[in-house]
């Protein structure tokens, strides 16, 4: 089995939303932060947001189990082995590219 490689490439906070929806103070993540770099199996990196993980977990274990090709057959990412996806907060969304590591 393979690896996964998530880096965090943005951050980002609907402030219109968040004034709307949000609880008191709420601001960006809390969690991750643009840079962070996790690499894991199929497994929830340790300080991995457990919600965002389950965004991108399908993912990750297509990418671990030697996924050939690109995602929805070159209709998305133009790159094989490689995903952009965000997490499901949708007031303050964090943006991940997963790429495909050799064992």
């Amino acid at each position: 089995m393979g690896k996964c490689k998530i880096t965090v490439l943005e951050t980002q906070f609907n402030e219109k939303l968040a004034k709307e929806y949000g609880v008191a103070n709420i601001g960006p993540c809390p969690v991750h932060e643009v840079g962070q770099v996790f690499i894991t199996d199929h497994f929830r990196p340790e300080d991995f947001c457990p919600e965002a993980w389950k965004s991108i977990q399908h993912y990750v274990f297509a990418l671990v189990h030697g996924m050939k090709g690109t995602f929805f057959d070159n209709r998305w990412v133009r790159f094989e082995g490689v995903s952009i996806n965000s997490c499901n907060d949708g007031l303050r969304p964090v943006i991940f590219k997963l790429e495909q590591l050799g064992d």
